[in-house]
Parts: structure tokens; sequence; C-alpha cells
């Protein structure tokens, strides 16, 4: 029934008060799964180096009684770097809004310090996953996981791996080859590998796609049935469909799904198979605010700013399973 005539409503009133919580809602997932997991160290120079070596391959060491000595030569270890790269994140605020009364204060100066302090770290975990080689001069970049890998590594048909150049000291990125689907026994084979080099794989980072796939494989038929123990006595039914750790033939790893490597199709495609270990992220600059940037005018700037690189120890306690369907059933 429509309102009698000359009811005064709030469509016609000008003094109603607005109502906007004070409360800012931020869903945007912080988590950096790798980055979180390895060491955190320092670095001095823009191209920080280290080596790397390993032990002659067994074989037959049998000596004549009497046998004069000959003497092999010595191998050098394998001088590794990567550039730093500088990440940044600024704001401008003008004086007037710094100082008005505002629902939430996220257009303030101390909540996009905090924001933009995370962006950067989540552009950290980006970079790690992400396809690019290194790249020296003034613009840098470090080599991403994926340009480090070329010995324990479960490739689609026509792809090939990157690698570490010693003629240029830069990272390879790698070709990409035709994706297929995960299956246990492409995780299988990127373990055994890592095990005959001697890797002690611990974590498996996935898009949160192939962390889906991976749950499929309790219905393989060579993997034992799953068993889930009722906390409820049994007065409520669960559907149990999810797993996390892996134990195969050769080690247990566990599978993270890890969001950032869903932000695009390149990243999503590789699993990273990572002994911890192996990796280290080197902060030239950790992430800090520049307080040095010149007021020019009535607003406030702000600058977040970081310079780091990431360290791998030795590409062959590390493995990747590439070519994946990352985002869905057909890519």
């Amino acid at each position: 029934m429509a309102a009698l005539a000359n009811t005064y409503m709030t469509t016609q009133a000008v003094g109603n008060r607005e109502e906007l919580s004070d409360v800012v809602s931020r869903i945007t997932p912080e988590d950096t799964p790798i980055y979180s997991f390895i060491e955190k160290g320092k670095c001095v120079s823009i191209h920080p180096e280290w080596e790397t070596d390993e032990l002659a391959a067994p074989g037959e060491n049998i000596k004549s009684e009497g046998d004069e000595y000959a003497f092999g030569a010595i191998t050098p270890p394998e001088r590794l770097g990567n550039y730093t790269q500088i990440m940044r994140k600024d704001w401008i605020i003008s004086g007037t809004q710094e100082v008005v009364s505002e629902a939430g204060n996220v257009q303030k100066r101390k909540y996009q310090k905090l924001k933009k302090g995370i962006e950067i770290r989540k552009d950290v975990e980006y970079a790690i996953v992400d396809t690019n080689a290194s790249v020296a001069g003034a613009t840098r970049e470090f080599g991403s996981l994926n340009t480090w890998i070329e010995t324990n590594v479960s490739r689609g048909a026509g792809g090939a791996n990157g690698g570490f150049d010693n003629a240029t000291g830069l990272t390879v990125a790698p070709t990409d080859g035709e994706q297929r689907a995960f299956t246990k026994s492409i995780l299988d084979s990127v373990m055994q590998a890592g095990y005959q080099s001697g890797a002690n794989f611990r974590h498996v980072s996935v898009s949160p796609y192939v962390k889906s796939v991976f749950v499929t494989f309790m219905s393989d038929s060579n993997v034992a049935p799953f068993r889930y123990a009722v906390s409820q006595g049994g007065e409520r039914n669960t559907i149990v469909a999810t797993a996390d750790y892996y134990e195969g033939p050769f080690g247990t790893v566990m599978i993270h799904p890890n969001r950032v490597q869903a932000a695009t199709a390149a990243t999503a495609r590789n699993a990273f198979f990572l002994d911890t270990d192996m990796l280290e992220f080197l902060w030239l600059r950790k992430i800090q605010e520049d307080k040095d940037v010149a007021k020019t005018g009535d607003a406030d700037k702000g600058v977040i700013i970081g310079e780091g690189t990431l360290k791998v120890k030795n590409e062959k306690g590390l493995g990747v399973a590439a070519d994946l369907f990352g985002l869905s059933e057909a890519g």
C-alpha cells in the first residue's frame, strides 16, 4: 500500500547523516610461502657471488700393489652470482586529507606505509616464482627460481631448461614445453631425480589448482587408503577430500598451495620442489621507508623501498615440474 500524501520521506530529507563504518575490510591474502620458508641474509654489493662444489661420482677404485702414484687434476668449484633487484612502492596524500577525519584512516600515511610494505613482500614472492632471467645494469633483476633449475626437472615435450651461464654470469630463462596434467608419475620422477642428486625435498609449492589435482592422487591404486580420525564422537559425518603430505619412495614432502603462483598462467605452470637449506634471500637494503623524500608542495609523499636478491646455493637441491596445467584442466 502506498504512503499517505505529503509523507516526508528519506528521499526528500537533506539533513540525514551518512553512515560509513570505520572498519575497512581487506580480503587480499598476505601469505608468501617460499619467501617465508627460506633463510634471510645480507649482502653488501649489487652482485653477491658464491661457489658450489660436489663429490666425484662413485666408481671402481682398484690399484696394484706397489703402484706409483698418479695425481689427478683438481676440479675448481663453480662460481655463481645473482643481481639485486630494487622494489619500490609510493604514495602522495594532500596535507588536508592527512588531517581530516576519515573512516578507517586508509588514506593516511601510517596505513599506506603498512600496506605498501606488505605489497613489496608479495612482489618478492612473485619475483621468486616468476620466469625472468637475471639482468645486470642500472635496471637490475634477479634470476627467478625457475631460471636456475636444470638438474631435477620434468618438462613437457619441446621444453628446454634454463640455468646459470658461466660465460655471461647470468641465468637463462627456460623454454616452455607442451602443457600437461600434473600426475603422480611426474611427482615421483622429480623426487627420484632429486634423491639421486642429493636433494632433500621438504616442500612443493604449487598453484591452488595444482594442489586440487594433487588431492586426487588419493584415488590412485598404488596409494594406501586414506584414514581419518573421527573426533566428534561419531555424531558427525565428514567428507574428507584433502591431503597435505606426500610420502613416496624418495621422501616426504608437504604440498603448499601458493596464491602468488596463480597470478599469471606463466607462474602457475610450475611446481617447485624445495630443499629450503639450498635457498636464501639476501637483502642489500631491507624493506624500509625512505625518509629523505623531499617535500615540494602541500602534500605528504611516501616511499617504501627494498633491494635484494635470491641466492640459490646449489640448484641440485631444488626441482621443478614444469609445463603443468596450472589454472584449470586446460591451461
